[in-house]
């Protein structure tokens, strides 16, 4: 038996996160990639898991610690001298959750998947969730419980006062600020007025979510939301509650762009490479961002932030839900990596082995139904983004050329944008140069 460190694996971009649960203590036998504490940053909780299987000799780490990538979580007795590799986080923020996700109707997500806090959109709470316990300084005072009954409701810790010995927050202090915040009450001291960008959603003054005894009306069954819903869903609902959404709808003319993706998909048969439509609308989409910057950009307050890199995040349909990985540095890279690249990480999805620094960091989103059906939809923008791409079931229809119709395979798009960023004028000239970039994919190269 050999003593082994366990610790943090690569967790994104966040230099240091907050340990908010204790998931073991010493004694305790736990297999490889169990996990052993949750961790949360301002975007995201997610589990740190064990390397190793074995038996916990001491842990290193206590509630409120700040921990980042190669901090030691604790040590074990390991069952073995093989070691599972260490694994990623197994719930990765959204871009954005990070995503939308992403989703069909939005990557949240996120967010894009995406990666905000935990948190049920079914609960009576009138205010969007976010961040119950992401410690703004000073983590509050509360115990793990607490902490995670707050997380289900959407409760922001940071805005409750505990009434419990030395300020201790609890249960009932959790449902007091919740029913504060249901008849609109609550918050207004501790928030101020929120600039553009950096609201929290709160004070809809809307009414409780209905409870509704289902049995009674017939036989039913229960089951519980996966994480990546529940992660998704809050972010969802921030998103659209928060964000002011016009949604204009486009066509594409892709004949030649699809005659020449089946060319390239024959001539590269043997080398295993498949290209898809949704590589071509990627390189797209970068030509159009360098065009129109404010497509590239996030509201900051009373600012705007325009990005010089190209970070594309697409919605991955996995078995737990709508993910948004995000393919970084599209401006520099040629169809044939993007595609790679595309296959690579939507297979990484399915078998939820995408790493934070994977969903994170994207600056624009597309979700795409192409596979499936519709004609048009509303995606819904995944902040803090401020616009995505929709697109559906490719169709022949008739187009005059002139002398005759000709038929002609359309493209649908929906594109979604953040009204208080852009314009409707400036969308409609967004989406029609789009829309000729696929019609004559030369033009990628202007």
């Amino acid at each position: 038996m050999a003593i082994v460190e366990i610790k943090v694996p690569d967790i994104g971009d966040f230099s240091e996160v907050a340990v908010i649960e204790l998931l073991v203590k010493p004694g305790d036998t736990v297999k490889a990639e169990q996990s052993l504490i949750t961790v949360e940053s301002d975007k995201a909780s997610m589990e740190i898991p064990s390397s190793h299987a074995g038996v916990v000799k001491e842990l290193k780490v206590k509630l409120g610690d700040k921990v980042k990538e190669g901090s030691v979580v604790l040590m074990l007795e390991a069952a073995g001298e093989a070691a599972a590799p260490a694994a990623a986080p197994s719930v990765p923020p959204a871009p954005a959750a990070s995503a939308p996700a992403p989703v069909a109707a939005a990557p949240a997500a996120a967010p894009a998947l995406a990666s905000e806090p935990v948190a049920r959109i079914s609960s009576p709470v009138a205010v969007p969730a976010h961040e119950p316990t992401a410690p703004a300084g000073k983590l509050p005072h509360a115990s793990p419980s607490v902490r995670k009954f707050a997380r289900e409701l959407g409760v922001p810790l940071a805005e409750v006062k505990g009434t419990g010995h030395k300020g201790r927050i609890t249960d009932e202090d959790v449902k007091n600020f919740t029913k504060a915040v249901m008849s609109g009450g609550a918050r207004t001291q501790a928030m101020g007025t929120a600039p553009a960008g950096g609201g929290t959603g709160a004070g809809l003054d809307l009414l409780p979510w209905p409870k509704v005894d289902f049995a009674k009306f017939g036989e039913v069954e229960r089951k519980e939301l996966s994480r990546i819903k529940k992660i998704s869903g809050a972010n969802l609902h921030r998103n659209w509650v928060m964000i002011p959404h016009v949604t204009h709808n486009e066509n594409a003319d892709v004949t030649e762009l699809e005659a020449l993706r089946i060319q390239l998909n024959k001539e590269n048969e043997k080398a295993g490479i498949k290209f898809t439509m949704l590589a071509f609308v990627i390189k797209a989409c970068v030509a159009a961002l360098q065009k129109f910057p404010e497509f590239n950009a996030s509201l900051d307050g009373d600012a705007l932030i325009y990005k010089k890199y190209f970070h594309i995040g697409f919605a991955a349909d996995t078995p737990n839900g709508l993910v948004v990985p995000v393919l970084k540095d599209a401006d520099r890279k040629g169809i044939v990596q993007i595609s790679q690249e595309l296959a690579e990480m939507s297979k990484k999805a399915r078998d939820g082995k995408l790493t934070p620094a994977e969903m994170t960091g994207g600056c624009f989103s597309i979700s795409s139904l192409g596979g499936i059906g519709g004609r048009y939809f509303t995606p819904i923008v995944n902040a803090p983004e401020v616009a995505i791409l929709g697109l559906t079931k490719t169709f022949m229809e008739p187009v005059w050329d002139g002398k005759a119709f000709v038929p002609r395979l359309t493209l649908p798009m929906s594109l979604s944008y953040d009204h208080r960023v852009i314009d409707g004028a400036t969308a409609a000239r967004f989406a029609a140069y789009l829309s000729q970039v696929l019609g004559d994919f030369r033009r990628v190269l202007l």
